[in-house]
């Protein structure tokens, strides 16, 4: 598949205020877009957020500086062994003792060791490349229609997997690693919620490679409105009247 048998348009009938940002996980650098400029220190949830914000395609490579464990997840370094042994969360309040903080590592799913040098985050409607993961970030009133098109084709349940900290390993390299959507609430996590770059009612959803077709198609096809939603009366009529109507037509049978 090229970037060009993708059609991206159909993220336009969801009106984000904020643009989905396509990712890929380089070994080589890219030559499609500029660096993060070498001065710029912040964490790679932060540079997910000014891609953003800035709606340009940057990359970010092993030689910036980064300034949470953002290189860990990906790769790029090794956790010390200050931060595996549960020390970090403990004195952040976060656990109760390290033991517990411990059990976050056993569990987040990181790149392999030296697989990736770089990243690439650009805006949907400027990709130039296959995203390995498609990231959209909405309200839930409009998370609600992007959770309904990861599943509109396919009836899988919604799922979300999350820890209290390292949120950038369960929207970026968690999907990309499993194959499997992820959606999570950035104000449960530490990190998004003490730096506030969403605003508290906002949901990510994740969207790794094998999904983002049947994901773009369905956003295509799928009602965004349901008159089911548009007030209690309206649900319960719709509702009685779809059951009224099948119960007739299971006379025939």
């Amino acid at each position: 598949m090229k970037i060009s048998d993708l059609d991206f348009s159909p993220i336009d009938r969801l009106g984000l205020k904020l643009p989905a940002i396509g990712v890929k996980f380089d070994l080589f650098r890219p030559t499609d877009c500029p660096q993060l400029p070498m001065d710029a220190k912040m964490s790679l949830c932060e540079m997910f957020r000014m891609c953003q914000d800035k709606q340009e395609p940057f990359y970010f490579g092993k030689d910036n500086e980064e300034t949470c464990v953002g290189k860990c997840v990906l790769g790029m370094e090794q956790f010390p062994g200050s931060a595996v042994s549960g020390q970090i969360g403990q004195r952040l309040g976060v656990w109760q003792d390290a033991r517990g903080n411990r059990n976050v590592y056993r569990n987040v799913k990181l790149l392999a060791k030296d697989s990736c040098n770089f990243v690439r985050f650009c805006p949907s409607g400027k990709l130039t490349f296959l995203p390995d993961v498609l990231v959209l970030t909405a309200p839930i009133s409009v998370g609600e229609k992007i959770m309904r098109a990861t599943t509109y084709a396919t009836g899988m349940p919604y799922r979300s997997v999350s820890t209290a900290v390292m949120g950038c390993s369960w929207f970026l390299t968690y999907p990309y690693e499993t194959g499997e959507i992820n959606f999570i609430l950035p104000g449960l996590v530490h990190g998004p919620h003490g730096r506030h770059l969403w605003d508290e009612n906002t949901m990510i959803v994740s969207v790794p490679f094998q999904w983002i077709p049947t994901f773009l198609a369905s956003l295509e096809e799928m009602p965004m409105e349901l008159s089911g939603h548009e007030s209690k009366e309206k649900y319960y009529s719709e509702f009685e009247g779809i059951l009224a109507d099948l119960a007739e037509e299971m006379k025939n049978i």
